[in-house]
This record gives structure tokens, C-alpha cells and sequence, in this order.
């Protein structure tokens, strides 16, 4: 097996602009690239949704060498019921704690030096009072599970991650791909999705081995074509509690995902024109709930 790397975890968002000053403003992550699409996407990359939908990726770098987030927006759709699957994402920022304080965000210390917050949209985030690391302030993936070693088994020996601690008396334990990415911790509609991308010539051995071990396969190997770019190959996968994982061919992917220098004026622009909330406040509407 070649080097696996961990890419991203998508979220469905219903309020963008409250998203953006989020992660932007406290966080303090940068908006990578953004995209806008009239129709749903064929790996269901918004959900299970046929209309317009965007998609901004946000991290702390390039997602070569960082783990980001994808917001994805439904047009249309205020908000979503959140699952008990996704726990937090943790990362290390003294900056982006005196950033809530100096905003007023809700913020609550739940150990020593460790504060936790939410997103718009209820995703919580736990963020570690320390210097900023160079590398990658992004941590770990938090995940809830209902079998701790049915989960190992699959995450460890299914999809080829390390272990790197098990608790089975807290029932918990920390897997990853490599000593300096994100690692894992082991569905209401808001459920997520995690994607990792591995060599091209990888991707058909994985789907025969899901299939070989009767795993479900949400969506078969299959091409996914953006206009002007690289054409990426992805399988989404199924772990034994329902969480979406992706695969994707490593080298179209690094194209694809190239940080574009217009991407924040993108992003607000699509807001600017994006009527839709003062459209329903008009009519003495709500946007639809998922």
C-alpha cells in the first residue's frame, strides 16, 4: 500500500455567512478555493440534494500538506439535524481562542487549556490554549462509535491505518495514516464525510476489497469531471457505524485541489448575490430544515 494522506471533513452548513466569519474570523483559516454548482454532485458530495449547491474549502494551508474543511451550502436549506457521530475536530491555536473571547463567541473551558466551541450549525471544535504549530494545527478527528473493535478492525485493518493508542476501558483509541496528519478517534442529516486520497492505481483494489468483505460501498469507483480541471477518481465508502469515507486518486487531486488566489472574493460574492434569506424573510418564510 502507498502513502495514504488525510485531505478534509465535510460539512453541511445553512447559514454561509455566519459559516465564513466562523472559520475565517475566529478560527482564522483561509478560504483555499470556492466553487459554485447548479446540480447535485454524482459521489453526493453535498448530500443528497439535485439543486445548486457551493462549495468552499478553508484550512490553515494547502490541503498538500493540511487537513482543511469543505462547507458545503444547499441553496435553499437553513439547516440540518445533527447526528451523535461527529464529536469535534481538535486543534491547537492560542489565536483563535482570544479570538472568540474578543468576539463574544461561546466558549467553554472543558480541561486545563482546552475550550470548546461550536460552529453555526452546532459542529463542535476544541481548541488547545498553546502556540499555533508551523506544521498543521489541526489534531485529530472525533468520531462516535458503537463497536470499538469492530472500528479498529475496519479503520486499522481494512483501510491500512496505525494505531496509535487504545483505551478499551474509555472506550476510545486514535488511528491516523502518519505521525504528522490528522488521525481519527474511535446520522442525523447533517452527517460528514472524511476523505483521504491514495495512489490512483489503489482505488480499484480498495472497492474489491470492500467487496470481498461484504463492507458497504455508498458509491462505486466513479469519475467526477470539474470544468477547467483535473478529472479525480473516488470511491465513498461506509464504516461499520455509517461514517462517509472517501477515497480519491492522490495525483488528480493535488490539481484539483491547488489553492486559488480568488477564492475568498468568490465566496463573497456568491454570499452577496445569494438572496435567498432575505427572499423567505419577505414571504414570512423559513428555509427549509433537513
Amino acid at each position: 500500500m502507498g502513502a495514504r494522506r488525510a485531505l478534509h471533513f465535510v460539512f453541511k452548513v445553512g447559514d454561509r455567512p455566519r459559516t465564513a466569519r466562523f472559520y475565517r474570523q475566529l478560527l482564522g483559516m483561509s478560504v483555499l478555493r470556492h466553487e459554485e454548482f447548479e446540480e447535485g454532485c454524482k459521489a453526493s458530495c453535498n448530500g443528497p440534494y439535485d439543486g445548486k449547491w457551493s462549495k468552499t474549502m478553508v484550512g490553515y494551508g494547502p490541503e498538500d500538506n493540511h487537513f482543511v474543511a469543505e462547507l458545503t451550502y444547499n441553496y435553499g436549506i437553513g439547516e440540518y439535524r445533527l447526528g451523535n457521530d461527529f464529536l469535534g475536530i481538535t486543534l491547537v491555536s492560542s489565536q483563535a481562542v482570544s479570538n472568540a473571547k474578543e468576539m463574544g463567541w461561546p466558549l467553554k473551558e472543558v480541561t486545563a487549556g482546552v475550550f470548546e466551541t461550536e460552529a453555526p450549525g452546532g459542529y463542535k471544535f476544541y481548541l488547545e490554549d498553546k502556540e499555533q504549530l508551523k506544521q498543521d494545527p489541526v489534531l485529530k478527528v472525533t468520531l462516535g462509535v458503537s463497536d470499538l473493535r469492530k472500528s479498529i478492525s475496519y479503520w486499522s485493518d481494512l483501510l491500512g491505518m496505525k494505531i496509535y493508542e487504545k483505551d478499551e476501558e474509555k472506550q476510545r483509541a486514535l488511528l491516523g495514516y502518519a505521525d504528522n496528519q490528522v488521525r481519527a478517534v474511535d446520522h442525523g442529516t447533517a452527517f460528514g464525510r472524511i476523505a483521504f486520497s491514495c495512489a490512483k492505481e489503489e482505488l480499484p483494489n480498495i472497492e474489491a476489497l470492500m467487496k470481498k468483505e461484504n463492507q458497504k460501498i455508498l458509491t462505486p469507483l466513479v469519475s467526477l469531471d470539474t470544468p477547467g480541471k483535473a478529472t479525480v477518481q473516488v470511491i465513498i465508502l461506509a464504516d461499520p457505524d455509517g461514517h462517509e469515507i472517501c477515497f480519491v486518486g492522490d495525483e488528480a487531486f493535488r490539481d484539483l485541489s491547488k489553492v486559488d488566489p480568488n477564492g475568498d472574493k468568490l465566496l463573497n460574492d456568491a454570499m452577496e448575490a445569494d438572496k435567498s434569506d432575505s427572499w423567505f424573510a419577505a414571504q414570512k418564510k423559513k428555509k427549509a430544515s433537513a
